[in-house]
Order: C-alpha cells, then sequence, then structure tokens
C-alpha cells in the first residue's frame, strides 16, 4: 500500500497512511480555502499529501482518496468548520463530483436531487471555506461559486442554447449555417 520510513523501521499500515494523508489534507484544504474562489483536483491534493508525509502510494488515486477525503469531512464537521472538501474538483470538469453526497449525510441534510443542485451546494459551501478560514473577499463579502472549469462549461452550454434560431425573412424556414435559404435563393 503505502511506502515510507515509519517509526521502528516498518512499512505504515493503509490505516495510519489514510489518517496521516488526512492530516495533510485538512491543512492543505485551511490553505487553499485562504485564497477567494480557490479550489484545488484531486490529483493535485493527493501528491501535495503524499509529498508532505512521505507516505507514497502506487494505487490508482480514486481508490484511496475517497476514504481520506471522508475522514477530512467528519473532521471538519466535527470541529464545526465549513466542509473543506468543497473545494476539492475534478480535473476534467471541475465538479466535486459524487463522494460530496458524505459532506451532506454528515450534516443531516438531504441528498441532493441532481448534479446542478449538488455543484451550488458546493459552490456556497465553498464561500463559507473562504469566509471561515480568512479569505480576502471582494466588497460584499462574495458570492457562491462554480469552479472555474465547470462555469465555462456551463457558460459554453448556455451560449449554445441561447442563440436565437435565425429563419428566412420570406417563407419562415430555418436559415442553414450559410445564411442562405435553400428555399428562397
Amino acid at each position: 500500500m503505502a511506502s515510507n520510513e515509519h517509526p521502528g523501521g516498518a512499512e505504515p499500515t493503509a490505516q495510519e497512511a489514510r489518517e496521516a494523508w488526512a492530516r495533510e489534507a485538512y491543512a492543505v484544504l485551511e490553505s487553499t480555502a485562504r485564497s477567494y474562489h480557490a479550489v484545488i483536483t484531486y490529483k493535485e491534493l493527493g501528491t501535495e499529501i503524499q509529498e508532505r508525509t512521505g507516505i507514497h502510494t502506487k494505487a490508482l488515486l480514486h481508490n484511496w482518496i475517497g476514504s481520506v477525503l471522508g475522514r477530512v469531512v467528519r473532521e471538519a464537521h466535527r470541529r464545526g468548520d465549513p466542509p473543506l472538501t468543497a473545494l476539492v474538483v475534478r480535473s476534467d470538469d471541475g465538479m466535486v463530483g459524487d463522494g460530496y453526497r458524505e459532506v451532506l449525510e454528515v450534516a443531516g441534510e438531504p441528498p441532493p436531487s441532481d448534479v446542478v443542485e449538488r455543484e451550488q451546494h458546493a459552490a456556497r459551501a465553498r464561500l463559507d471555506c473562504y469566509r471561515h478560514f480568512g479569505a480576502t473577499l471582494p466588497p460584499g463579502g462574495g458570492v457562491p461559486a462554480l469552479a472555474p472549469r465547470y462555469q465555462a462549461a456551463v457558460d459554453r452550454r448556455r451560449q449554445r442554447t441561447e442563440k436565437p434560431t435565425r429563419v428566412c425573412g420570406t417563407c419562415f424556414m430555418q436559415l442553414p449555417a450559410t445564411g442562405i435559404c435553400d428555399a428562397c435563393g
């Protein structure tokens, strides 16, 4: 599982590794929360906590990061801190992912009805993190924001759906991409 020099020369157990990684993840996420609208990817977090602890694994990230972040969720709840795991997003789409449901479960909140609701909850939680951990906020205290990569995808979808359909002024048929009506010439 993990490799590192452990007291007595023994390799840490999987549980010891995850506990050490969770402690470091908490510190990394507190630091991330000090910058308004900052997020960190799962991969960046996984690399950082392995470097900080000196405990490395060859296991795939998705096989162990969830249990580490689960510990962070429970510790944040125990301390009365906002859910720091809202700051962790996937690198491909900028979303928090399905594991975010644990934040809601621990808080006794109902699961989100869809992906959009989950991402909006995470955006509000991130703002709570920025406020709680001392990020410099803009006048008015800041606003909840989707992670930048996810927001860009939402904006692209919105632009595609908001473009009005162009129609021919003579026959009122939808115009092709050329802008010249096939029926009227």
